[in-house]
This record gives structure tokens, C-alpha cells and sequence, in this order.
């Protein structure tokens, strides 16, 4: 009932513009969200005390490498992985490759879960702590890398009305 009042209503007719235009521009807008994220986030790591998750990711690196690299090497080191990552996402450089970085670099974000989960959850395995939920979010990130990821070899996503134009010409 609900479906026949409003397939010719100016709901419908709104509701098919906005679809498609969240089409047409839905990866790009995550591209570039998640690109000002990691660039952002790189970038703070570069001044010492700004970045929130500082200490966590130099105990997680020094952990994972056996304690081989300097505290000041790793964030570094991590603050240029993540800037080349925002770089690469905003400006579509070597995507593939930008995108298999972001990969790399979600594995160990989600490191201290198993390494610090004192650190991770306030009341495991249900609470949070803040550097717990920053962790967590960064299921949306390789969620969205995932989604970009379709599109290296020409992949979209198409409005339903636009599918059905597909459909009827093949």
C-alpha cells in the first residue's frame, strides 16, 4: 500500500535524483574522506604529544619488532605510511598500491586488541576505552578501502533506475 503511494510522488521523484547522485559520487566522497583521515592523522604523528594514539602504536611497533626500532624512528616511520596513504587516496596516486598500504596499516591497528587488550577494553570483552573505540572504528576504514577497492578496474555503484536502463539495452 505504502509502495503505490509513493512510486508517483514527488517523494519518488526526489528520492530517484538523490540516489543517483549518491551514485555518482559516493566512492569519490569516501575516497576523499577517508584520504583526509589518514592524512590528517599522518600528520599529526610528525609532532611529538599530537597524535592521541601515539604511545599505543610505539608499543604495538616496538612489541611487533622485538624492540629493533627507536621509539622516534617508529612514529616516523608511521606518520609517512599514513600521510603517502591520505596522499594517494585524495589524489587517486597508485591506488592499488595506496590501498594495499592501508591494508598493511589496518593490521596493525588492530594489533593491540590481542597485544594490550588492557589498554583496548575498560571491561573486556564489552567496554571500550577511547583508544578501544578508536580502534574499533577502523572497521568503517577497511570496510571503505574495500568499497574503493572495487572501483581500481572501472567498478561503480549504479542508481537502481540506471541499472534497469543497463538491463532493458543489453
Amino acid at each position: 500500500m505504502m509502495k503505490k503511494i509513493f512510486r508517483g510522488s514527488a517523494f519518488n521523484r526526489v528520492d530517484k535524483v538523490v540516489t543517483r547522485w549518491m551514485a555518482e559520487n559516493g566512492i569519490l566522497l569516501l575516497r576523499l574522506s577517508i584520504g583526509i583521515i589518514f592524512l590528517w592523522f599522518g600528520m599529526l604523528k610528525f609532532f611529538q604529544g599530537a597524535s592521541p594514539a601515539e604511545v599505543l602504536a610505539i608499543n604495538t611497533i616496538d612489541k611487533l619488532t622485538f624492540s629493533l626500532l627507536q621509539p622516534k624512528v617508529i612514529i616516523i616511520g608511521l606518520a609517512i605510511l599514513e600521510t603517502l596513504i591520505g596522499i594517494g587516496l585524495l589524489f587517486k596516486f597508485f591506488l592499488r598500491e595506496t590501498l594495499l598500504l592501508l591494508y598493511f596499516q589496518m593490521i596493525g591497528t588492530f594489533t593491540p586488541v590481542f597485544l594490550f587488550p588492557e589498554e583496548v577494553f575498560s571491561t573486556f570483552p564489552f567496554a571500550l576505552t577511547l583508544e578501544g573505540q578508536y580502534i574499533i572504528k577502523n572497521l568503517v576504514i577497511v570496510s571503505a578501502g574495500i568499497v574503493i577497492g572495487a572501483t581500481v578496474r572501472g567498478g561503480k555503484l549504479i542508481a537502481e533506475e540506471m541499472q534497469k536502463q543497463v538491463e532493458k539495452h543489453s
